[in-house]
């Protein structure tokens, strides 16, 4: 799924003008962006928490040439989905 379709989704489920909708999904995404840049986590209730963890450095290995490299110091993003969540997924029957 692609932001446009979920502005699409928005806009048949709420009936605001597209622009408007497009607008609010921007929002919501620049929102939960910068809220991560500036290090704090994201609670959505029933859905999951977005989190900024600090990896350290580390050795790593080159695939191909199996020289060894150190992999800097670094920040990610990491999502635990609610337990509300998972049961909705996990209830579906797959095909």
């Amino acid at each position: 799924m692609t932001k446009a379709d979920i502005v699409n989704l928005v806009f048949e489920k709420v009936g605001l003008p597209k622009n408007d909708c497009q607008d609010i999904v921007e929002a919501v995404f620049d929102t939960i962006k910068h809220t991560l840049i500036a290090g704090e986590s994201i609670k959505v209730s029933g859905f999951g928490t977005f989190n900024v963890r600090k990896k350290g450095s580390r050795i790593g290995r080159n695939p191909k040439t199996k020289q060894e490299v150190e992999i800097t110091p670094r920040r990610v993003v990491t999502f635990k989905a609610s337990d509300h969540l998972k049961a909705a997924v996990e209830t579906v029957k797959q095909p």
